[in-house]
């Protein structure tokens, strides 16, 4: 589904991402872990289209063939299927939970400006259809009775959930997921755990998240890759992962062999 091609991403003399090759499948739930600044969001960001590489293409197959998605606007690339979250979440403080969920399926929306102004029929549909979709996705994600709430008066377990919600709103067949469980306590990243393989199994999601808690990382993802420096130092299962030297060394910096 997601293919990343010897991509590079080069802020003047560093490299922040240096001849990356990842390759995920339909279905998969791929984790990106490294340590503090090894370059993880910056490959998201070359994903997502906050960034186009210095080098190397970036290819995605949202059922109907591989296009290059290199350097396309982060809206485009939304629109056919690929959606994030951020590790600073970044929500409407000051709507209400609801309109959070609800404007971000107007990117879905085929009707033109005109037809929203003068409410036309086409519109009005798809409002209707918008509003019982929002408040299903509410429903899945546990926040239903806050819908009212301002999204900043949330817990912040609840917040990364509507952040969650908001960008299943808009349809994704990919889920880029950037550190989903930072700043939870052990019951809310036990909750969180079980809430991604539930979407991911509903709504047929394939995965590829960022994430420093292990615990999250080794239950449920399928294989992971591993950045230092920029650099992909190891790929594998989470049991290769966990014996990997050059890992162990990356994050301890220990090397089991000297």
């Amino acid at each position: 589904m997601l293919r990343v091609d010897n991509v590079t991403m080069q802020f003047g003399g560093v490299f922040a991402v240096k001849n990356a090759n990842i390759i995920i499948n339909k279905g998969e739930l791929v984790a990106l872990i490294g340590p503090n600044g090894a370059g993880k969001t910056t490959l998201f960001n070359q994903v997502s289209g906050e960034y186009t590489p210095t080098s190397g293409k970036i290819f995605f197959d949202n059922g109907s063939g591989e296009k290059d998605i290199t350097g396309m606007r982060p809206d485009l690339i939304t629109r056919i299927g690929i959606c994030r979250t951020f590790q600073n979440i970044r929500l409407f403080k000051k709507l209400s939970v609801f309109e959070n969920v609800f404007i971000a399926n107007n990117i879905n929306f085929k009707s033109n400006l005109f037809s929203s102004v003068v409410r036309m029929p086409n519109y009005i549909k798809e409002e209707k259809e918008n509003i019982k979709k929002t408040q299903y996705l509410l429903e899945k994600v546990g926040l239903s009775e806050f819908k009212e709430d301002r999204a900043d008066s949330l817990p912040y377990g609840k917040q990364r959930r509507l952040e969650i919600a908001r960008a299943l709103a808009t349809d994704p067949v990919l889920l880029l997921l950037d550190e989903p469980a930072a700043g939870m306590n052990p019951q809310e990243t036990n909750e969180l755990i079980n809430f991604i393989q539930e979407i991911k199994d509903e709504y047929k999601l394939t995965i590829f998240m960022i994430e420093h808690h292990m615990n999250v990382v080794m239950n449920i993802s399928d294989r992971i890759y591993v950045l230092d420096h920029g650099e992909l130092i190891a790929e594998g299962t989470p049991k290769e992962i966990q014996s990997n030297s050059k890992v162990i060394e990356a994050y301890l910096g220990v090397d089991e062999d000297a």
